[in-house]
């Protein structure tokens, strides 16, 4: 894996032709506009999740809120598989996002249980909804993670231009 150069620091997120394929493709933007579409229905789902487990109303406001919650989950990992596809020649499991993509998996299987509970009648609504909220913090554990590789690949960018401009003026 990709996590440490010869000198014992980090090595960069990404290579130079990953960037470059990184910032040439659609699906950067698909995954930049997915994001917060995904967080804010997550966000809206909790609410109505956490109403139902505190008043007992709402049930099938709360249930068809987890299921669109589950969709654009399944949506944005198909397409930040084809994204990884794209910058790093993987569909999934890169080295620079293998313990993302590690627990992405766990999150995926959540929402997946939650479905399967829900249309196949397992566990009692309460039981469903706990399911629901172990996905959920599962998903910000993710987020988490997704957001801290951003922040590095930003420190890396940052880094190399002012290696760049160092180099430029003691050239």
């Amino acid at each position: 894996m990709k996590h440490r150069s010869t000198s014992g620091r980090r090595a960069p997120l990404y290579t130079a032709e990953e960037r470059r394929r990184r910032d040439a493709t659609v699906w950067t933007l698909v995954q930049g506009v997915l994001a917060p579409v995904q967080f804010l229905v997550f966000l809206a789902s909790l609410a109505l999740v956490l109403r139902y487990l505190s008043t007992g109303e709402g049930l099938a406001l709360a249930s068809w809120s987890i299921v669109a919650k589950t969709l654009v989950l399944y949506t944005i990992m198909i397409t930040g598989s084809i994204w990884e596809k794209v910058v790093f020649g993987r569909y999934l499991f890169a080295p620079a996002f293998y313990w993302e993509d590690v627990f992405s998996m766990l999150v995926l299987g959540l929402h997946t249980a939650y479905l399967a509970a829900l249309f196949g009648g397992f566990l009692s609504p309460r039981e469903q909804m706990v399911l629901a909220l172990a996905a959920y913090a599962a998903y910000v554990i993710n987020a988490t993670q997704f957001l801290l590789k951003l922040r590095a690949a930003r420190l890396d960018q940052s880094a190399a231009a002012h290696r760049a401009a160092f180099a430029e003026v003691t050239g």
